[in-house]
């Protein structure tokens, strides 16, 4: 039988291991981590903008597709600039609304996009392009964008392209209100060149295109002599003034694969004008014209 004392000495020690285990509980659990808050004066966090940082753009300080790159200011543009303008007398109507008889797929089968109401509506996966060709020329193209759906940003709003001779491209994106890389922003040269300012309108409403083209040329040895250059109106506002071209923009089957270094590949002046499908998203065009320039015969 034990003593009062060691039984007292023993509730002691029981009553110590308890308390020493409770503790070791207490300070083995972790409560939801969170973030301190920030200091007084500090930077908020970075956005998060897609984008990647694998070429550098020849002749620049930024990647292609930087998320970093500067993004362009937005300007709103006047009420109305040359939506549904009528062609000059000296204009070709590549689009009146009524049938893509000028147009054919790349493997020059019939366009198959849906024409009504005056527009025509990217379908499927197939681009389309012009029959005929010009060498420089001034294009007017109107589009709408699509309202996203569901929580899109990005290259996944409204994505589409001008593309000249399946080579160089004019993007086309949904991007009111919206970021993406800046060389891939409505308007931008992809892969190159930014827009200088960010002039679009909400989707569901027309916008204006004007583009001012000169092809690149090559002498008989196939060396370049003149790149390719260009000027672009979006809405009426210059957002490309007289940008030269560092070769094929990527992702367009114009030998530059999607984040691949652009470069030139030696063709005849004379190009065709594209509209991209990408993903099928449904940017509706309409009232397209061209004007040939003829800029080699005054030279």
């Amino acid at each position: 039988m034990k003593s009062n004392f060691f039984i007292q000495n023993e509730m002691n020690m029981q009553a110590r291991a308890l308390a020493f285990l409770a503790v070791l509980a207490m300070s083995s659990y972790s409560s939801p981590a969170q973030a301190p808050p920030p200091a007084a004066g500090a930077a908020a966090p970075r956005e998060q903008i897609e984008g990647f940082k694998e070429h550098l753009i020849a002749g620049s300080k930024w990647y292609q597709h930087d998320p970093d790159r500067p993004q362009p200011p937005i300007v709103t543009p006047g009420a109305a600039f040359s939506q549904a303008a009528p062609p000059p007398s000296d204009a070709e109507l590549l689009f009146d609304g009524k049938d893509l008889s000028k147009w054919q797929t790349m493997s020059g089968q019939p366009a198959p996009w849906k024409v009504q109401d005056g527009y025509v509506e990217v379908t499927g996966r197939n681009d389309i392009r012009t029959k005929g060709t010009w060498a420089d020329f001034q294009l007017h193209v109107e589009f709408l964008e699509p309202n996203p759906p569901g929580n899109l940003h990005g290259q996944s709003r409204g994505n589409s392209g001008i593309m000249i001779n399946n080579m160089y491209e004019v993007q086309v994106l949904d991007s009111y209100n919206d970021k993406t890389y800046a060389d891939g922003q409505a308007g931008g040269i992809y892969g190159q060149m930014p827009p200088l300012v960010n002039a679009s309108r909400p989707p569901g409403e027309w916008q204006t295109y004007d583009i001012i083209w000169e092809s690149p040329r090559w002498n008989a040895q196939k060396e370049l002599v003149q790149k390719a250059c260009i000027t672009v109106l979006h809405n009426g506002v210059v957002i490309q003034h007289r940008t030269e071209l560092i070769g094929s923009t990527d992702g367009i089957g114009g030998g530059v694969a999607w984040r691949g270094v652009s470069k030139y590949t030696p063709h005849e002046p004379p190009v065709f004008v594209a509209l991209q499908t990408h993903n099928a998203n449904p940017v509706r065009f309409r009232n397209i014209w061209i004007r040939d320039l003829h800029v080699a015969e005054r030279q």
